[in-house]
Protein backbone atom coordinates (compact mmCIF):
# COMPACT_ATOMS: atom_id res chain seq x y z
CA UNK A 1 0.00 0.00 0.00
CA UNK A 2 1.18 3.39 -1.24
CA UNK A 3 0.03 6.35 0.76
CA UNK A 4 0.41 10.13 -0.30
CA UNK A 5 -0.69 13.40 1.71
CA UNK A 6 -1.49 16.43 0.53
CA UNK A 7 -3.64 19.63 1.69
CA UNK A 8 -1.17 20.81 4.03
CA UNK A 9 -0.25 24.97 3.99
CA UNK A 10 0.12 27.82 6.37
CA UNK A 11 -2.72 29.51 7.96
CA UNK A 12 -3.39 31.59 10.45
CA UNK A 13 -4.15 30.76 14.32
CA UNK A 14 -7.79 29.97 14.34
CA UNK A 15 -7.91 29.00 10.71
CA UNK A 16 -8.90 25.88 8.94
CA UNK A 17 -6.84 22.92 6.91
CA UNK A 18 -8.12 19.84 5.00
CA UNK A 19 -5.41 16.93 4.73
CA UNK A 20 -6.24 14.13 2.31
CA UNK A 21 -4.39 10.67 2.18
CA UNK A 22 -4.95 8.88 -0.92
CA UNK A 23 -4.29 4.85 -0.96
CA UNK A 24 -2.87 2.80 -3.80
CA UNK A 25 -1.39 -0.18 -3.99
CA UNK A 26 -4.62 -2.52 -3.24
CA UNK A 27 -3.80 -6.35 -5.57
CA UNK A 28 -7.25 -6.13 -7.79
CA UNK A 29 -7.35 -10.19 -6.36
CA UNK A 30 -6.38 -9.47 -2.86
CA UNK A 31 -9.00 -10.06 0.06
CA UNK A 32 -6.94 -6.78 1.47
CA UNK A 33 -9.02 -3.83 0.34
CA UNK A 34 -9.36 -0.32 1.76
CA UNK A 35 -12.17 -1.62 3.52
CA UNK A 36 -10.26 -3.82 5.73
CA UNK A 37 -7.28 -1.33 6.75
CA UNK A 38 -7.01 1.49 9.53
CA UNK A 39 -5.89 4.66 9.02
CA UNK A 40 -4.37 6.82 11.50
CA UNK A 41 -3.14 10.53 11.02
CA UNK A 42 0.33 10.91 13.27
CA UNK A 43 2.55 14.56 13.55
CA UNK A 44 5.23 15.13 14.49
CA UNK A 45 6.83 19.16 15.63
CA UNK A 46 10.56 19.73 15.57
CA UNK A 47 12.08 19.03 18.74
CA UNK A 48 8.84 16.60 19.61
CA UNK A 49 7.71 12.65 19.67
CA UNK A 50 5.53 11.90 17.29
CA UNK A 51 1.75 11.86 18.10
CA UNK A 52 -1.00 10.13 17.06
CA UNK A 53 -4.09 12.22 16.58
CA UNK A 54 -6.70 10.85 14.62
CA UNK A 55 -7.91 6.68 13.28
CA UNK A 56 -10.57 5.68 11.78
CA UNK A 57 -11.82 2.00 11.09
CA UNK A 58 -12.96 1.56 7.53
CA UNK A 59 -14.87 -0.87 7.85
CA UNK A 60 -17.04 0.10 10.67
CA UNK A 61 -16.38 3.82 10.72
CA UNK A 62 -15.24 4.30 14.20
CA UNK A 63 -13.02 7.06 15.11
CA UNK A 64 -10.21 8.10 17.54
CA UNK A 65 -9.09 10.93 18.80
CA UNK A 66 -5.67 12.42 20.31
CA UNK A 67 -7.37 14.71 23.67
CA UNK A 68 -5.09 17.32 21.59
CA UNK A 69 -7.21 17.71 18.61
CA UNK A 70 -10.99 16.57 20.25
CA UNK A 71 -13.59 18.78 19.50
CA UNK A 72 -11.40 20.48 16.81
CA UNK A 73 -10.22 18.02 14.15
CA UNK A 74 -12.52 15.33 12.10
CA UNK A 75 -11.32 12.19 10.58
CA UNK A 76 -13.63 10.81 7.71
CA UNK A 77 -12.98 8.51 4.57
CA UNK A 78 -14.10 8.71 1.06
CA UNK A 79 -14.50 4.54 -0.26
CA UNK A 80 -14.82 5.81 -3.87
CA UNK A 81 -11.38 7.37 -3.89
CA UNK A 82 -9.68 4.91 -1.48
CA UNK A 83 -8.69 8.68 0.35
CA UNK A 84 -8.77 9.60 4.14
CA UNK A 85 -9.35 13.42 4.79
CA UNK A 86 -8.84 14.90 8.47
CA UNK A 87 -10.36 18.36 8.57
CA UNK A 88 -8.81 20.54 11.08
CA UNK A 89 -10.80 23.23 12.55
CA UNK A 90 -9.63 26.36 14.97
CA UNK A 91 -5.84 25.32 14.76
CA UNK A 92 -3.42 26.79 17.14
CA UNK A 93 0.39 27.27 16.37
CA UNK A 94 1.08 24.58 18.72
CA UNK A 95 -0.46 22.35 15.99
CA UNK A 96 1.98 23.22 13.93
CA UNK A 97 4.12 19.90 12.94
CA UNK A 98 4.57 17.57 9.79
CA UNK A 99 1.63 15.52 9.33
CA UNK A 100 1.82 11.67 8.20
CA UNK A 101 -1.00 9.14 7.63
CA UNK A 102 -0.32 5.49 8.27
CA UNK A 103 -2.12 2.73 7.71
CA UNK A 104 -2.51 -1.05 9.58
CA UNK A 105 -4.89 -3.59 8.40
CA UNK A 106 -7.66 -3.41 10.70
CA UNK A 107 -6.98 -6.73 12.72
CA UNK A 108 -4.64 -5.48 15.29
CA UNK A 109 -5.50 -5.95 18.68
CA UNK A 110 -3.04 -3.16 20.08
CA UNK A 111 -3.78 0.73 20.42
CA UNK A 112 -5.00 2.80 17.55
CA UNK A 113 -1.76 5.44 18.87
CA UNK A 114 0.55 1.69 18.35
CA UNK A 115 2.42 3.49 15.73
CA UNK A 116 5.24 0.13 15.75
CA UNK A 117 2.51 -1.58 14.02
CA UNK A 118 1.65 0.39 10.89
CA UNK A 119 3.05 -0.77 7.85
CA UNK A 120 3.16 2.10 4.82
CA UNK A 121 3.69 5.35 5.71
CA UNK A 122 2.86 8.99 4.00
CA UNK A 123 5.84 11.20 3.14
CA UNK A 124 4.31 13.65 5.50
CA UNK A 125 2.63 16.99 4.76
CA UNK A 126 3.83 20.31 6.71
CA UNK A 127 1.38 22.20 8.39
CA UNK A 128 2.02 25.40 9.84
CA UNK A 129 0.03 28.03 12.13
CA UNK A 130 1.15 31.22 12.48
CA UNK A 131 0.19 33.32 15.91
Amino acid sequence: VQLVESGGGLVQSGGSLRLSCAASGFAPASRFTFGTYQFTWFRQAPGKEREAISSISIKDGSTNYADSVKGRFAISSDGAKNTVHLNMNSLKPEDTAVYYCATRLDAYGSPWWYAAEYEAWGQGTQVTVSS
